[in-house]
């Protein structure tokens, strides 16, 4: 524990909430840390919860109901919208846990950010089950005055978690906490989490497709889009649906987002190797994260030309190889010559 008690500040600060946990604790058996999370933020372990539930249901209705939308189970969007919210959801509400804050301001607006993200999951989870049991989109989708309305009220929803992510990164940008390596995890894996939820703005802008339709006549009941250069509905991967023909903006889209979950847990880990000190462990997260922002921007890049995930060219091809070059030579850089901190 020597590395945690060093960066302790000599000034007093309060624990978010009696769960507070140091890196040594962080995990321990389900009851535990169900416990734990319960304690730390209620909504966000509660909608968390729910949604692993409901993940499991959404998967049933995969085999049960034989309709598609755009060429994919019905109930498959739902399905990734509940376990992607459910993995976002307890994983803030654990790593919320590890703040340190002399301020009850700071506390109180912590915890109304995440009452609104909870409300936020709240409302969009069951518009995209309901236009799911319709077999329609949930998204882009204008093809009716209602249609256009709950997606309408989706996007309201998703501009407000915006907002209240960007608010909670300025929150623990002032916050402590016990282990620098971890908190400089979460505030990277948060930051690029939001820059992955940025990027599904991308997604509403009218396609080319759609703009040579509409100039022809066709009606605008479709606006938006997640493929590049080809229609959304075609070839695709499994499970995740991204497009085998064209560009998908899902990728970058999905990557950035969970840098949420990527980068805490790479912090949590190297925060335990006592061979590593503060100092490199700090590097190390650094460098995941300036990589892991690259990769998001480099995936980001491929789909706005129009490449399949899996048939890069050569041009993207060789930036992916030469980011994987550069992040590991900086790594084994930083692991073997040990700061000279270390003595002290």
């Amino acid at each position: 524990m020597e590395n945690i008690q060093q960066t302790r500040s000599p000034h007093r600060t309060e624990h978010l909430n009696e769960s507070l946990v140091t890196p040594d604790e962080g995990f321990g058996g389900p009851v535990a840390v169900a416990q734990r999370m319960w304690q730390q933020h209620p909504p966000l372990a509660l909608v968390g919860g729910v949604m692993a539930l409901l993940t499991v249901f959404f998967v049933l209705g995969i085999f049960v109901d034989s309709r598609t939308v755009l060429g994919q189970p019905t109930w498959l969007k739902p399905a990734k919208f509940a376990v992607s919210t459910a993995l976002y959801c307890l994983t803030l509400t654990w790593l919320l846990g590890f703040v340190r804050t002399a301020s009850r301001f700071l506390k109180r607006v912590i915890t109304a950010v995440g009452w609104v993200i909870a409300a936020v999951f709240v409302v969009e989870i069951p518009l995209i089950a309901y236009q799911a049991a319709r077999a329609t989109l949930s998204h882009f989708n204008f093809a009716t005055t209602f249609d256009a309305t709950l997606y309408s009220v989706m996007g309201v929803s998703i501009m407000v978690l915006f907002i209240a992510n960007i608010l909670l990164a300025i929150v623990l940008a002032f916050s402590r906490f016990d282990s620098r390596t971890l908190g400089w995890s979460i505030r990277l894996g948060l930051i690029i989490a939001i820059a992955g939820m940025g990027e599904g703005f991308l997604m509403t802008n009218p396609t080319a497709l759609q703009l040579a339709a509409w100039e022809g006549g066709a009606p605008a009941t479709v606006i938006g889009a997640h493929s590049v250069g080809v229609p959304d509905g075609g070839p695709a991967m499994p499970v995740t649906g991204w497009s085998t023909t064209g560009g998908d903006l899902r990728i970058g889209h999905f990557i950035g987002m969970h840098a949420l979950q990527v980068l805490p847990f790479l912090g949590f880990w190297l925060s335990r190797r006592r061979r590593l000190n503060e100092t490199q462990q700090v590097a190390l997260v650094t460098l995941a994260g300036v990589s892991y922002f690259s990769l998001t921007l480099l995936v980001t890049w491929q789909a706005l030309r129009a490449q399949p995930l899996l048939n890069p060219d050569v041009l993207t091809a060789g930036a992916f190889l030469a980011l994987v070059a550069v992040t590991g030579s900086i790594a084994l850089l930083i692991v073997a010559r040990p700061s000279k901190l270390m003595a002290h």
